[in-house]
């Protein structure tokens, strides 16, 4: 195309993209009064900046080709800051390379537009080969820190094995989002660790930690689950004892894994916890969302434990770059109590649900634990029918 045409291309370009960032999300009726969905996913890999993705120089494009590529944007870290929902993305190239970008709304459903740059991310004596699911933690200490999977290939393996992988916690932290501070990955007594997020709050004066200790890369290993430990210090993090905390069980929703979501929310009666559960299906692996409670004196204490899921894949939420699943390592509460949940979607976009604590509390308290027996379940089922058919007279 020759340069009149060029700048046509590319000023309707910008003007679509900009339409698109600013198209309003439509809240979704509720079918369980807990949360509600919304109609479009909050972001998506055409949210993230044309200049990105495209040489927007003539002379160097003159097709206006695109030369980077980004194939999604999921798993976002977030955080309340300065009035804005910020989520730090997970977002991946073409190339299956991971790296974090923060994404502000003015109101969290809609409206998110990526910094211009990603965030630059200092990195280890070892370096990351990826890195991905963030989690950001507002310490009492003064800072943000971010706990992140670092993924690297593993040492032991055999050179022309190009699939085993060896994943830490990295630990970063930050006063303003913009300038992160690396420190050394988080030791344990495990071969590998996903899904590490800081506690908010010192326990017993010292950081604590949730963890999910594995033997393998993708193996967990037996009698897996939510970990917990501690750390005298976060500039050398050392956790001497995991013990686990939330288990996985036969012939549930996490009876293969299960792994702590974003930080615990504080509440009036207990440390509000989002969690996700994988099981085995025929078609693969499927992960849902969760939630329990523990202790505020004793986070490691869980006080309820509703049986099932929260939030499952649901219409074009199962489909994606994998299949049937969701994932959350973000969400926030505002100071009038509405949650914004932020979720992956099948590891390629992320969508929002909106609830608010006391009706994650309730639905927390007053859901029976998992029965672990279909007799127990059609018990527990039986009690709620008997007492509405009474009620219904």
């Amino acid at each position: 195309m020759n340069r009149l045409e060029f700048d046509l291309k590319l000023r309707e370009m910008l003007k679509e993209h900009k339409k698109f960032i600013k198209r309003p999300n439509r809240i979704l009726p509720s079918g369980n009064g807990i949360f509600n969905r919304y109609k479009n996913p909050v972001i998506t890999p055409e949210h993230t900046p044309l200049f990105w993705r495209f040489d927007l120089n003539y002379d160097s494009n003159p097709h206006l080709l695109e030369r980077m590529g980004i194939n999604s944007t999921f798993n976002s870290g977030a955080i309340k800051w300065k009035d804005s929902y910020c989520l730090m993305v997970r977002v991946e190239g073409k190339d299956r390379k991971s790296f974090f970008a923060i994404a502000e709304s003015p109101n969290g459903v809609d409206n998110f537009r990526f910094r211009d740059y990603p965030v630059i991310m200092p990195e280890t004596d070892n370096p990351d080969v990826n890195v991905y699911d963030i989690r950001l933690t507002h310490h009492e200490d003064g800072w943000i820190y971010g706990v992140f999977c670092t993924e690297r290939k593993d040492p032991n393996a055999h050179a022309q094995d190009t699939t085993s992988a060896v994943a830490q916690a990295g630990i970063a932290r930050t006063k303003d989002l913009e300038n992160w501070e690396r420190l050394p990955d988080l030791k344990t007594g495990s071969p590998q660790q996903r899904n590490v997020v800081l506690h908010p709050e010192f326990v017993n004066g010292k950081y604590a930690f949730y963890t999910r200790p594995q033997k393998g890369f993708v193996d967990i290993g037996r009698a897996g689950g939510i970990g917990w430990g501690f750390a005298d210090n976060i500039e050398n993090a050392v956790i001497e004892n995991e013990k686990i905390i939330e288990p996985t069980a036969y012939h549930t929703i996490k009876e293969m894994k299960n792994g702590e979501g974003p930080p615990p929310i504080k509440t009036s009666e207990g440390w509000l916890h989002l969690a996700h559960g994988t099981r085995v299906t025929a078609s693969g692996l499927r992960y849902v969302l969760y939630l329990y409670v523990t202790d505020l004196k004793d986070p490691s204490s869980v006080i309820y434990r509703p049986g099932g899921y929260l939030l499952a894949p649901k219409g074009n939420e199962r489909l994606g770059d994998l299949t049937d699943i969701v994932f959350s390592n973000g969400w926030i509460a505002d100071q009038n109590g509405d949650v914004y949940i932020y979720y992956g979607a099948c590891d390629t976009v992320t969508h929002v649900a909106k609830s608010n604590i006391d009706k994650l509390l309730d639905y927390a308290k007053n859901t029976p634990e998992d029965g672990l027996q279909s007799a127990k379940c059609v018990e527990q089922r039986i009690n709620l029918i008997d007492k509405n058919l009474k009620l219904l007279g």
